[in-house]
């Protein structure tokens, strides 16, 4: 496992210290559902490997962990996309890109149709 920052939370999620409603967990990944869901379905797809954000994972990650990370996102949106009408993947960076963790995390939005522009 490659999370090793001892104070974030979820670091603590991916080496099961705290617990959480999972729905995917590989070597590379893990998957749940989000506290404060803004649909009816919202899970957040964080890597395992710890990264501050998406430049620092890009810049850290191997290929395959970077194929798994939005391979993941899609699986977790087919799963509970609504009657097949799609799903909604976000990736904040930093705090005005609205960033509140900092641990690379996809919120994988969907039950409902999104609106655009979305902030």
């Amino acid at each position: 496992m490659n999370s090793k920052n001892e104070d974030c939370i979820f670091c603590n999620i991916v080496r099961k210290e705290i617990p959480a409603r999972e729905v995917l967990r590989d070597e590379h990944v893990v998957a749940f559902h989000d506290l404060n869901p803004q649909a009816p379905t919202h899970v957040l797809v964080v890597p395992n490997l710890h990264a501050q954000n998406l430049s620092e994972f890009i810049a850290k990650a191997s290929a395959a962990m970077k194929a798994r990370l939005f391979a993941a996102a899609a699986e977790v949106g087919k799963r509970f996309e609504r009657e097949r009408k799609g799903f909604r993947v976000v990736i904040n960076e930093g705090a005005d890109g609205g960033q509140t963790v900092g641990h690379l995390h996809l919120h994988v939005l969907a039950g409902r149709h999104m609106q655009w522009p979305p902030g």
